[in-house]
């Protein structure tokens, strides 16, 4: 690992110091805690983090090293990585390539030796902090200048900033299963979508096609779609007016709609519920969440800032959902159509994998669907 120090400066005025690994170029963002053990790759590369510095809470990062079938994004990752330790050595069949390197290849830079814990209870008793990773050594001005260049997610639309620039067919399967030969075309709204999401889509028999997040309810209609899917994302939702309008469209038309993440922030809205920005979020792999119709409990994978507020529930919307962590709302469902969201992650990878069924559920509302019409 470079010998080279590195500070990560908080807005609220902690310093930490550490080792610099990964890119030399500063950057800042907001600051999150993630309890995962494992899927560091995935997390890195996950969309959702777009503009986020992640603090591992697990103290051991970098172990398999990163390969290229495992990234969730074909381009984009976090703003920056503070981690306890790094692995001085890989061991995977699958590495391709060390954490460090993959870091610096794709500008994102990253500290270690870092007292996580401590770090952690900052950010769980102030809240995600402003902060900025600096490789090498800092004047107050520059670090002031450059926490003060950022504003924060609330009121931030950055779906359509990652959001593929034009439409494309995801063909590839898991790499653990064979594709099916499709029955369902399924059109699949880009947020900042992760790449586990369209292979388990393609398992289940789904010709999927990848829209940008612009993409006008006339536009899908044209396509005339058997299921619409709403992809996980990042930063604000209710700047997505774009979205929401369309989504509303969608609902009235019938068709079959899942979303994860933001997409089902996104639905939310357009079911006319509110958002709100969370304290410190939820990002990782150990949370249990409790379907509240059969109350069985689910360990998910989860990653989110926002959350839907429950002061705005009307009658049209049902809750099937909740954290055991907060009670939060995880999952909703349309009273007057299929419809659903669920705000955690059920395509973990990897990640647990308790709660793959609601794509079951989407292609069952899709057979549905398709009966009718």
């Amino acid at each position: 690992m470079n010998s080279k120090p590195a500070f990560l400066i908080l807005k609220s005025g902690e310093v930490f110091k550490g080792a610099s690994f990964g890119s030399d170029i500063p950057k800042v963002g907001e600051l999150i805690f993630n309890t995962s053990m494992s899927g560091y790759q995935e997390i890195i590369t996950d969309l959702s983090y777009t503009d986020q510095i992640i603090c591992f809470t697990y103290p051991h990062i970098g172990n398999t090293g990163v390969n290229e079938e495992d990234l969730e994004s074909f381009a984009g990752a976090c703003s920056g990585v503070v981690i306890k330790e790094l692995s001085k050595i890989e061991s995977s069949w699958r590495k391709e390539n060390d954490l460090s390197s993959f870091l610096k290849e794709n500008d994102i830079p990253g500290i270690a030796n870092i007292d996580t814990r401590k770090l952690t209870r900052i950010l769980r008793e102030q809240g995600s902090q402003i902060a900025a990773i600096i490789p090498g050594e800092f004047s107050e001005k520059k670090a002031h200048a450059l926490l003060e260049s950022f504003k924060g997610l609330k009121g931030k639309d950055l779906a359509k900033v990652v959001s593929t620039k034009k439409p494309y067919t995801w063909s590839k399967p898991s790499y653990l299963t064979s594709p099916k030969e499709p029955s369902y075309k399924v059109i699949a709204y880009d947020f900042g979508v992760k790449h586990n999401i369209l292979r388990l889509l393609v398992d289940r028999g789904c010709e999927v096609k990848v829209v940008p997040a612009q993409t006008s309810f006339a536009e899908i209609k044209q396509e005339n779609p058997d299921g619409v899917f709403l992809s996980n994302g990042p930063g604000d939702p209710e700047p997505c007016s774009y979205a929401i309008s369309s989504i509303k469209e969608l609902i009235k038309e019938g068709y079959p709609i899942f979303g994860i993440c933001l997409g089902h922030q996104l639905l939310g809205l357009a079911l006319d519920l509110k958002t709100e920005k969370m304290k410190f979020g939820h990002h990782g792999a150990n949370h249990p969440v409790q379907d509240l119709e059969s109350k069985s409990v689910f360990i998910t994978s989860q990653n989110h800032g926002f959350t839907l507020d429950e002061k705005s529930l009307n009658k049209n919307v049902n809750i099937t959902h909740r954290s055991l962590f907060d009670k939060s709302i995880q999952g909703i469902s349309s009273k007057k159509g299929n419809v659903f969201g669920f705000q955690g992650h059920p395509e973990a990878s990897p990640g647990p994998k308790d709660i793959q069924k609601l794509f079951d559920q989407f292609i069952d509302n899709i057979k549905k669907y398709k009966g009718t019409n």
